[in-house]
């Protein structure tokens, strides 16, 4: 073998070896990075049936079940009374405006109302409408807020024509997250809102060790996709975390006269 094939031989094996040693290396940095799903360990299954699961059985649910509220949600407003709400600075009777209509419209500077009972992980279902009767501007027209547990903002406003900062805008999550989309309606219709709340969670100590998240649908449009709450919310200041456990619903009086009412609200804890 001459000079030349040999060194085209030798070149050749210190590739491969660097190849694969290159690999080796890559292998180690990313393993770290690696889903290993805990239940997929083990032997490998040859049989479909290793793969199929029987228990536990998911509950039957009627989506339709009670005026189109799935059969096991908690109805917490249906336009008739306030049975199942409060003033939440004092826990006294609600006097907010329940209308004809079945809907329930903010009294100017009586204060927030919440629910009686309190709630972790939840799914609600909640419509709201602003006045068809544009007052003011800014965060002063058809101004109100949702709040998980009390604490979490879910921004309703009447932002058509009327633009103000984005991560105050509807559907955001006040101060901390701006909504992937505008999706509102005309001023003066009805607006829907489906949330998925997760609670946040925290040790004895008081100190946060799972943050809570939110999903957000606004009128069938996905606005908040399970998005991290990074604390209660504040208007000024950075977020807080103070420790909690369940909470109440609350709902706003902004008062400013915006005269926001409510309709439909019903919630699943799950």
């Amino acid at each position: 073998m001459n000079r030349y094939y040999l060194l085209l031989l030798i070149l050749a094996i210190v590739s491969c070896k660097q190849g694969s040693q290159d690999m080796h290396e890559l292998q180690e940095d990313t393993s770290d990075d690696v889903i290993v799903y805990e239940e997929y360990m083990g032997e490998e299954p040859t049989e479909p049936e290793q793969t199929e699961i029987y228990e536990p059985v998911p509950p039957v649910v009627d989506p339709f079940g009670n005026n189109g509220v799935p059969s096991d949600a908690i109805v917490l407003f249906d336009g008739s009374n306030f049975d199942n709400w409060e003033m939440a600075k004092d826990s006294s009777e609600v006097v907010w405006h329940l209308n004809d209509d079945g809907s329930m419209t903010v009294k100017d500077k009586a204060g927030d109302i919440q629910t009686k009972q309190k709630f972790g992980d939840v799914q609600l279902h909640i419509e709201w409408r602003s006045p068809a009767e544009i007052q003011r501007d800014g965060q002063n027209r058809g101004n109100s807020g949702i709040f998980l547990a009390g604490l979490y903002e879910v921004q309703v406003l009447d932002n058509n024509d009327n633009d103000t900062y984005v991560n105050g805008q509807v559907a955001s999550i006040y101060k901390q997250h701006v909504p992937l989309a505008k999706a509102s309606v005309p001023t003066g219709e009805w607006n829907t809102y489906d949330i998925i709340y997760h609670a946040p969670e925290f040790n004895s100590e008081g100190g946060k060790t799972k943050s809570g998240t939110i999903t957000v649908i606004h009128n069938g449009v996905l606005v908040q996709d399970h998005v991290e709450i990074k604390g209660a919310m504040t208007y000024i200041g950075w977020p807080k975390n103070p420790p909690h456990g369940k909470g109440p619903l609350k709902l706003q009086d902004h008062g400013d006269n915006s005269r926001v009412s409510f309709r439909n609200i019903w919630i699943r804890e799950l």
